[in-house]
């Protein structure tokens, strides 16, 4: 279970709750008993930066690390796919 602060509690007891980043990875403050806002750990900090870039980071790798003229794959497999209506109305 993450640990739960008030505001005023946590504004308190800020070093001990620092402190306790050490072994936990996330601390929530509530306002009125719902979260407002979680301190995490640094280390937890750079897991979450380092889980990805995005997509194009990703998909530009990928496409760095397989070669798709290699694979094979015609055009024709996607016909069809894709839905070609523009979209649906909208009455702004």
């Amino acid at each position: 279970m993450v640990p739960r602060y008030s505001i005023a509690e946590a504004r308190n007891r800020f070093a001990e709750i620092v402190h306790a980043l050490r072994h936990v990875p996330q601390i929530e403050v509530t306002r009125r008993g719902r979260p407002v806002a979680v301190l995490i750990s640094v280390e937890e900090f750079e897991r979450l930066r380092a889980i990805g870039a995005g997509f194009w980071s990703a998909y530009s790798d990928y496409r760095d690390a397989h070669d798709l003229a290699e694979l094979g794959i015609e055009p024709e497999v996607f016909a069809g796919v894709r839905e070609p209506s523009p979209g649906r109305e909208m009455g702004w």
